[in-house]
């Protein structure tokens, strides 16, 4: 399945759906099928501030735990609570019911240097 187009992309493999002045951010499909079951999720409050290329987050699995890069910097206006009580909605619906925290943007300038669909599904092919 490829990555759904109206998002732009990490190469950390997280994904970001903006709204006017407000980014969705989430876990791609690839992300979670490496992951395996996810098992435990970690995410801030609404207010925090999230810096790009810095943690917001801790996702962690059968597998493994693994951080959760936040792409854009901007502050937490909402977390998906529903997802911390039950993390395996990020194996089900990663694109739709997993979001993981609501941010407004601080420098939407910064979107620009993110991947769209066709070059995040390049990516995620080669790796």
């Amino acid at each position: 399945m490829g990555a759904p187009e109206n998002r732009k992309y990490t190469k950390t493999h997280e994904w970001v759906l903006v709204d006017g002045d407000i980014a969705t951010l989430g876990l791609t499909d690839h992300a979670q099928q490496e992951l395996g079951d996810v098992t435990y999720l970690e995410l801030p409050e609404a207010g925090d501030a999230l810096s790009a290329g810095e943690p917001f987050g801790v996702v962690e699995s059968v597998k493994a735990a693994s951080d959760v890069y936040s792409p854009i910097d901007g502050e937490v206006v909402e977390r998906n609570d529903s997802a911390v009580d039950a993390p395996e909605v990020i194996n089900q619906s990663p694109y739709d019911g997993a979001w993981l925290v609501k941010v407004k943007l601080a420098d939407p300038s910064q979107l620009e240097g993110l991947m769209d669909s066709s070059a995040y599904d390049e990516f995620e092919s080669e790796a």
